[in-house]
């Protein structure tokens, strides 16, 4: 087995002044790594907290303990990091390794053991430090695919053990592997007029900015003709010398008049915070055009932790007989740097392009507790549910509410209350809130109370009342009714439900209980018979599927079986 040394060095935070062990922690792989996704990444409603790290577009490779320790925590869930362990080391910092196909050895008799004594394929447990001892170069686990994977690979995170706050695995040593000679690219600019009377190249709305590449490898901006409170904003990637792939930048920073002005690194942060990615970025821009633009200010601040900002919080005034200069720079954790150069003077001339026209009624500010109401349906937003005040569209059409749209990002939950005493009280247990998305529902734990209904979200959106009466479907992948199906290791079924989603799954085998490991991805319900209940030769199979209003389908079948050689 290869296994790679980090120099015996320590790594100094930029910001923090911490120092890091170089040389601790070994490759959680045995081939070489190379990432589909970096620590800092900007992701959907999160910044992403450690490694994607490529499995060679498949399933089944061995994971490693990267350092002697414990099997703290197993997490098995249909969702996020799917099948995931951690290990506790006796330096102060636990990792994570997640997306796993199966546990190893003792550790995933363990996971089974828990499953089935839970009688749950999804389960949350922490060990003590005595019970699953691991050392360096041991095998933990296999790669897999599951949870909210996209394809297989291995996520893996270094997190402080005691603040739980996770850490860029760069600073561990893994800059060593990871080679990186290229200057991060930057692909478009964006300066947004951030007043009632500000004025950007003529123009009230945010647009971008012309850049030319010179030939020391900087950008120079067209020239801004500003008047009034301006920001900024880049779209930006990075490439290393071994992945191949575009994967988010280490460090941004931007200098007024050669002066520090913004700036934030992705060094550490936590899970509490990692939500405010959508403060960080445009997120409007994101949800209409899939293009995230990050922008380098804040108009009203938020507490990012990797985010240093200045007395002005990156927000600039152009006022008239002064020109001013302005620099942006953005680095990779090898200290790569692009930069762009961008000229600014006061301009009075007046604007060519209008701001857009504000169409609602309803004003919502950020600070206060809100509370909307139209006819039957009453939505209530908490203090600091948003980040800024915005005028927002509110209206209920044909029992639908119309709550904005998805382009304001909310950083906590509000709630919205449907009220129907129409519908018969033996009705109402099958109805449910849900979110319409392009004739697609999207479930929402609903809290029935009398005639009332309540979620708590934290979209904007279309939502409304819907009955579910139909029961889930589930078929076998292949026929076993009646049949001796000694050739196969498992038993696979594909389960669905049309309405309010699968809430849960059960199996039994000649009135045991057995595991099902479901995958929501695939629709895929799948039991092994390597757990050990199948009988000898006749078996009698029933499994249960229920969604999340109560509706039952029962799937009754009988095989046989035999487990000799």
């Amino acid at each position: 087995m290869r296994n790679f040394c980090f120099v015996f060095l320590f790594s100094i935070s930029v910001f923090g002044q911490t120092q890091y062990p170089k040389d601790y922690f070994r490759s959680p792989l045995e081939i070489p790594i190379q990432l589909s996704g970096n620590f800092g990444e900007l992701r959907p409603n999160h910044i992403h907290s450690g490694f994607d790290c490529k499995t060679q577009q498949k399933e089944g490779l061995n994971i490693y303990a990267v350092a002697d320790g414990y099997v703290s925590r197993i997490k098995i869930s249909e969702v996020g990091y799917g099948k995931a362990i951690y290990i506790t080391h006796p330096n102060g910092y636990t990792t994570v390794y997640g997306h796993l196909q199966s546990g190893y050895g003792e550790i995933e008799k363990t996971i089974k053991n828990e499953q089935y004594k839970a009688k749950s394929f999804e389960i949350d447990i922490t060990l003590n430090s005595s019970d699953l001892i691991v050392k360096k170069g041991d095998i933990i686990a296999i790669s897999g695919n599951t949870g909210g994977s996209d394809g297989p690979h291995l996520h893996f995170e270094i997190r402080d053990t005691n603040s739980e706050k996770i850490i860029n695995p760069m600073y561990f040593g893994f800059d060593s592997v990871i080679t990186d000679s290229k200057r991060p690219a930057i692909n478009s600019l964006w300066v947004y007029p951030l007043g009632d009377d500000s004025i950007v190249n003529e123009s009230k709305r945010p647009i971008s900015v012309n850049l030319s590449l010179q030939d020391d490898g900087t950008y120079l901006a067209e020239k801004i003709s500003a008047t009034g409170k301006i920001g900024f904003g880049i779209t930006t990637f990075d490439y290393d010398d071994v992945s191949w792939n575009s994967n988010g930048i280490f460090r941004v920073a931007t200098f007024l008049n050669g002066k520090n002005d913004f700036g934030y690194q992705f060094d550490t942060f936590s899970f509490d915070e990692t939500r405010m990615v959508n403060a960080l970025i445009d997120y409007g821009r994101y949800k209409k055009l899939g293009q995230r633009v990050q922008k380098l200010f804040m108009q009203n601040p938020y507490s990012l932790s990797i985010i240093k900002p200045s007395s002005n919080n990156g927000v600039i005034t152009v006022s008239s007989n002064i020109t001013q200069s302005y620099r942006i720079e953005v680095a990779d954790f090898s200290e790569n740097i692009a930069k762009i150069f961008i000229p600014i003077q006061y301009s009075a001339l007046s604007a060519k392009v209008a701001e857009v026209p504000i169409t609602s009624n309803f004003f919502l500010k950020a600070k206060k507790e809100n509370i909307f109401s139209v006819d039957n349906v009453t939505v209530n937003f908490p203090a600091n549910t948003f980040y800024d005040d915005f005028y927002m569209n509110f209206d209920v059409k044909k029992g639908t509410l119309k709550l904005h749209e998805d382009i304001v990002p909310a950083f906590s939950n509000f709630s919205i209350t449907f009220e129907d005493s129409l519908t018969p009280q033996k009705d109402r247990e099958k109805m449910f809130i849900g979110m319409v998305n392009e004739k697609k529902i999207n479930f929402y734990n609903t809290k029935r109370y009398k005639n009332s209904f309540t979620i708590y979200t934290k979209y904007l959106g279309e939502y409304k009342l819907i009955k579910d009466g139909k029961p889930p479907k589930i078929k076998a992948q292949k026929r076993i009714g009646g049949k001796w199906i000694s050739n196969l290791n498992e038993l696979q079924f594909t389960i669905s439900d049309e309405s309010s989603g699968i809430k849960s799954y059960d199996g039994y085998l000649n009135g045991k209980w057995i595991l099902l490991e479901y995958d929501p991805k695939t629709k895929k319900l799948i039991h092994h018979f390597s757990d050990g209940i199948v009988d000898e030769g006749k078996n009698d199979l029933k499994i249960v599927i229920t969604d999340n209003v109560g509706n039952s389908t029962i799937f009754e079948t009988q095989f046989f079986r035999s487990q000799k050689p």
